[in-house]
Formats: structure tokens, C-alpha cells, sequence
């Protein structure tokens, strides 16, 4: 193989692949992202078995062929090479593979092509497409939701399905974690309409959001049974999906919550932020008393001391005093678009639905704290 890539293109594109690559491998062709040559352009490939990233950008070749060299030197070696440098990649006989950019000149050990996995393979029966910017919001939505823990894997993800909301086909991302669940829909993109509900794997997700950067991009998303992939430009995400069942979450979602509470959604966040600073570190219960008119915001901390800030806010049912996680709450808050937040509570111990006021495509579930 023999190809000259402009560095900027060839550091974009080391830059999304690079990112699979797990630092510590014990199969060493994992450690490893595939160079192929052909054509005028290069194509570069990292895997590792359950998520895989293909891109290809612009090259002079002088020679097709391919060869696999360490992803993440690679990636070090042409970050630290000027702007606008031209680099020179030639494998050769296939024992090493040399990289050539003005007065810099390096010799890099690879594996053969032939060795490399391909997670591709197998038929795609659903096709949809939709814009960046859409599939952006229902990731930023739900993914703070994900579960990390490990025991209960079919949380570990985000669960992508079609839904019928008033007769209108949806389409839907769920994520929770069992202490907090986050919904968004968006109206379903034609193909999208009878596919099967998928579990989106969180490693996944954090790559497909990094790599939607251009909200006016189009994106097509293909499923089969086990494997998802999707395509924005010239890059290709091919991730498997999770096997497993997703919880029944509209059992969660509290429909008959009676107590509304409206608040403006910036003040409330700085004053959840400021009581929280005193709360441990383990517990970060923050008391939400309201009444009339009002709520008062409190953190009480035998080892550090406490706080309380008093905030004006639509309340108009009987007092309640109710705790919350404060990092739960400013991750909620976080995601709503309007000025307002709209609270629906039934009393200090059930669940308690957060909606985005005047916007019905997202819905949020905290479950209280004793306090």
C-alpha cells in the first residue's frame, strides 16, 4: 500500500476511528485501526468485537492495498505534525509501514489486513433516514439516564422503538437507570414505522453523538436483529445491539401526579446547584418543602453544616415536602428547552414526573430520596 493524505483530513478521520480502540487489548490486532488504499481515497477501520467505525477520506494512491498499525500512535503521530503537511504512508513488503511528512520520518510495526475482524457482515432489513439534528436531541435527552450497572445489562443503553401516540406513528428513545427514567419522541421517518423495539449499546450512543456535529447532516440508520448502523457522510458506525428485554417503563410513568409545581428552570437549577455544594458526596439529597407561591430549597449535612434558599414558584395544592437527588435534578433541568419547568407530584414517597413546559415530545421520572 501507498497513499499521501492531507494531514488535516487524515487527523479527522484518526480522530473518530481512534476513539473505539480500547488502550488495553489483550487480542493485539484490536489495538490496531485498518488502512486500505484504493481508488483515490483511504480507508480507515477500528473495531473492538461490539462496535465498529469505518471512514474513508481523499488520498493519492500510488499502490492499493491495506495493512493494520497501532490506532492510537498513529493518531499521536499526525496530531503533533504541522498544519497543512502532507503525509506519506507506504507498507511496503508488509513487515513495517513507513510514514513520511516533510524532515519527519517514522517506521511503524503492523499486522496483516487479513486479520482484521468485520462486524458488517449480515443483511439490514430496516432502513430510515433522518436529520443530525433530530437524532442528536433524542440522544442528549435520555443518554444521562443510561445505566452503569453492569448486573442489570439491559439498561446499559438506549431503548430505540416505534410508538403510536394519538394515532400518529412515533418514534421513541427510552433510557433509566431504575432511579430515573427519560423519554423523548420525535415524528417517526418513513421505514421506521414497524421496526422492532433495539437497546442501543451507551458505548455506542457516546460515539453516534460525537459524530452528528453537523446538525443540517443527514442520517440513515439500518437495524437487523442484532446490529445497528448508521451512516453520516463518509463515516460508517456499525455497533451490535444488546440482547436482552427492556423493562415495561410506562408502568413507571406516573399518570394521575396531581400536585403541580411551575418554577423558572435557570433560577431553580443555580438554587439546587448553590444548597447542593454542602450535601455529601454519597447521599446529595437536596429537601424540596413547597407551599403557596413558594418552595424552599434545603441541604442538611452533619458533617459540613447546612443550607437553604428560598425560591418564588406556581404552587397551588396542599404542602409537600419531597427530597431529590441533586445531580439527578440538574441533569434533568439540564435538558429542558423552555424557561419553565413543570413538576407533577403525588406525595413524598412515589415517583415524580418532570415535563418541559409547553413541550409534549419529552418527559422525565425522578424517584424521591428520604430526607
Amino acid at each position: 500500500m501507498r497513499a499521501t493524505v492531507e494531514r488535516s483530513h487524515l487527523l479527522r478521520s484518526l480522530s473518530h476511528v481512534h476513539r473505539v480502540v480500547e488502550r488495553r487489548n489483550t487480542i493485539p490486532i484490536l489495538s490496531n485501526v485498518l488502512l486500505h488504499a484504493d481508488g483515490a481515497q483511504l480507508t480507515l477501520k477500528a473495531t473492538d468485537l461490539d462496535l465498529e467505525v469505518t471512514e474513508t477520506v481523499a488520498a493519492e494512491v500510488g499502490l492499493a492495498g491495506g495493512t493494520t498499525v497501532a490506532a492510537h500512535i498513529l493518531h499521536d503521530i499526525v496530531r503533533k505534525l504541522p498544519d497543512g503537511a502532507e503525509v506519506s504512508l507506504d507498507s511496503g513488503e508488509g513487515a513495517q509501514l513507513a510514514l513520511k511528512s516533510g524532515r519527519s520520518r517514522f517506521t511503524l510495526q503492523v499486522l496483516p489486513e487479513v486479520d482484521f475482524p468485520d462486524l458488517t457482515t449480515g443483511e439490514f432489513p430496516t432502513r430510515f433516514v433522518l436529520p443530525a439534528a433530530a437524532l442528536k436531541k433524542l440522544i442528549d435527552r435520555t443518554q444521562f439516564a443510561i445505566s452503569t450497572e453492569e448486573t442489570r445489562y439491559y439498561l446499559n443503553g438506549i431503548y430505540l422503538h416505534a410508538v403510536t401516540v394519538a394515532g400518529k406513528p412515533m418514534l421513541r428513545a427510552v433510557a433509566t437507570d431504575g432511579h430515573r427514567l427519560a423519554q423523548s419522541q420525535m415524528e417517526a421517518p418513513e421505514g421506521s414505522e414497524s421496526m422492532t423495539g433495539v437497546i442501543v449499546p451507551r458505548k455506542a450512543v457516546g460515539e453516534i453523538q460525537k459524530l452528528v456535529e453537523a446538525p443540517d447532516a443527514e442520517v440513515t440508520v439500518e437495524l437487523s436483529d442484532t446490529k445497528i448502523r448508521v451512516t453520516i457522510g463518509n463515516v460508517v458506525l456499525t455497533s451490535k445491539l444488546i440482547d436482552g428485554t427492556f423493562p415495561d417503563y410506562a408502568r413507571v410513568i406516573p399518570q394521575a401526579n396531581d400536585k403541580v409545581l411551575r418554577v423558572d428552570r435557570s433560577e431553580f437549577a443555580g438554587s439546587v446547584d448553590r444548597v447542593s455544594t454542602i450535601s455529601s458526596e454519597r447521599g446529595r439529597a437536596v429537601k424540596l418543602a413547597l407551599s403557596e407561591g413558594k418552595m424552599v430549597l434545603s441541604v442538611n449535612n452533619p458533617d459540613s453544616g447546612s443550607a437553604e434558599e428560598e425560591l418564588g414558584a406556581e404552587y397551588g395544592a396542599e404542602a409537600l415536602e419531597i427530597g431529590f437527588n441533586a445531580r439527578y435534578l440538574l441533569d434533568v433541568t439540564g435538558q429542558l428547552e423552555s424557561g419553565t419547568a413543570e413538576f407533577r407530584f403525588a406525595d413524598p414517597g412515589s415517583p415524580t414526573l418532570i415535563l418541559d413546559d409547553g413541550a409534549s415530545d419529552a418527559l422525565y421520572v425522578l424517584m424521591p430520596m428520604r430526607v
